[in-house]
C-alpha cells in the first residue's frame, strides 16, 4: 500500500473519481480519525489518500 497524506480527501475523491474505475473505499472515517481514500493505480497497487480529521490524529501529523 502506497499512503500519502492529503489536505481533503473527499476534494481529491472528486478529482479522481472519474478517472479510474477501480475505487476501493470512498471517503470513510476511520475510527483512529483519518479520513481515507483507497484505489487501485493502473498496476493494481493499492493507493490511500488520507486527512486527519480528529485532534488526536492531527497531532500525530505535528512536530
Amino acid at each position: 500500500m502506497i499512503e500519502f497524506f492529503v489536505e481533503n480527501v473527499d476534494d481529491d475523491y472528486e478529482r479522481i473519481k472519474n478517472l479510474t474505475s477501480d475505487i476501493v473505499q470512498k471517503p470513510t472515517t476511520m475510527p483512529w480519525g483519518n479520513r481515507s481514500l483507497l484505489f487501485r493505480d493502473p498496476d493494481g497497487n493499492l493507493i490511500n489518500f488520507f486527512t486527519p480529521t480528529t485532534e488526536e490524529a492531527k497531532n500525530k501529523f505535528v512536530k
